[in-house]
Formats: C-alpha cells, sequence, structure tokens
C-alpha cells in the first residue's frame, strides 16, 4: 500500500504532466503513407482522409477551380469555427 506522500508525490507528478501535455503545441495538419500505399491528411476533422496519388493529383490539378466554386458559392457555405 502507498504512503500518503508517495500518493502526494505522484498526484503532483501527473498534475505536472498534465499541465504540460496541456502547453504543449497543437499538432495541426501533417501527412503519412497509409498502409496501403496512398496519402493520408490527419488534423482536419476526427478521421483522416487518405486518397490515391492519382486522386490527389486530380484535386490539386483542379485547385482554382474549386476557389472557384468556393468564391462563387460563398454565400451557402459554412465554415467551422
Amino acid at each position: 500500500m502507498p504512503t500518503q506522500e508517495e500518493l502526494q508525490a505522484e498526484l503532483e507528478r501527473l498534475r505536472a504532466e498534465n499541465e504540460q501535455l496541456k502547453a504543449a503545441p497543437k499538432r495541426g495538419v501533417s501527412l503519412k503513407v497509409s498502409d496501403k500505399g496512398g496519402v493520408s491528411i490527419y488534423g482536419l476533422g476526427r478521421f483522416p482522409i487518405t486518397l490515391y496519388v492519382e486522386q490527389w493529383e486530380t484535386i490539386l490539378g483542379m485547385a482554382d477551380e474549386i476557389r472557384a466554386f468556393m468564391a462563387a458559392n460563398a454565400h451557402k457555405l459554412k465554415r467551422k469555427e
């Protein structure tokens, strides 16, 4: 059975660790190669977005079209706050 001092020391250690985790910068958006060889983007939502290279190339090639579409439909679109 741990002593009162040991429990207090463990509590202080856990509090310090908790504060350190809270103060750590958020990771933001990151990229990884998936197990099946796709490109996964993490950090945009609850789940990663994973597409194969050809799919990403298609989307990236449409960047100007996507931006124009979003601008034309800005009044209908919602932003996550």
